[in-house]
């Protein structure tokens, strides 16, 4: 239950069996002017402007053939990306189960099983232009673990892109407060020809996240330490 504050803020009402986190939770998605901006424009989350706005700043998107969303769910991206460029072929992952895109390839699988990164470009039928990972490792509240284990999903998508971005392609990918560490940026700078650290307005202030954009892509041929 909820009712209108002053200044036309939402007030939720503290349920019978609501904890005092899910309330708060639930107040802050009533008043969150990207929550009720995608619903009205039919996105499926807030996280699209979180790309949206990165694209304005970077144009991370523009001239896109081929695109792989690693951590798909639950699906914002890749509309953004569909609506941009619906021409672009777009292939997804993610653990969780994710409502089909129009023309978009979809697979409910871990990105880290063996087998995904050849399934992913076999679907795409080519190599990327951009690859965008909004993975993130579950919490289990320990901020140092928690950070480690992001980072390591976002190792393993950076090793991914050095192994499947056409020449000149991009690379998005989420990181906690601090961004990527030395020896990630270090890789990526070898391998891209721009790397920056940016955080959306779309990014909630109190958020821990960040983002990475790594342009301009080297090609395979350029040594890697890894």
């Amino acid at each position: 239950m909820s009712r209108g504050g002053s200044g036309g803020h939402t007030r939720v009402l503290t349920a019978r069996k609501r904890t005092a986190q899910s309330t708060r939770w639930l107040e802050r998605q009533l008043n969150d002017p990207y929550v009720k901006r995608a619903k009205a424009e039919g996105y499926r989350s807030r996280a699209a402007y979180k790309l949206t706005e990165l694209d304005e700043r970077f144009e991370v998107i523009k001239g896109s053939k081929r695109v792989i969303d690693l951590g798909i769910a639950p699906g914002g991206w890749a509309q953004v990306i569909k609506r941009r460029l619906p021409k672009a072929a777009v292939v997804g992952i993610d653990l969780l189960p994710v409502d089909p895109i129009d023309g978009v390839t979809i697979f409910q699988m871990d990105f880290m099983d063996d087998a995904a990164p050849a399934m992913l470009i076999d679907a795409l039928g080519g190599a990327p232009d951009l690859v965008l990972s909004d993975m993130a490792a579950n919490t289990v509240g320990h901020p140092q673990t928690d950070a480690l284990r992001t980072m390591a999903l976002v190792e393993a998508a950076l090793d991914f892109a050095c192994d499947v971005l056409a020449k000149g392609g991009t690379f998005v990918s989420k990181v906690f407060a601090g961004g990527a560490d030395s020896a990630l940026v270090a890789e990526m700078k070898r391998n891209f020809t721009s790397v920056k650290h940016a955080k959306p307005p779309a990014s909630r202030k109190g958020s821990v996240e960040w983002f990475v954009v790594a342009q301009g892509f080297k090609g395979r041929s350029v040594d890697r330490e890894r």
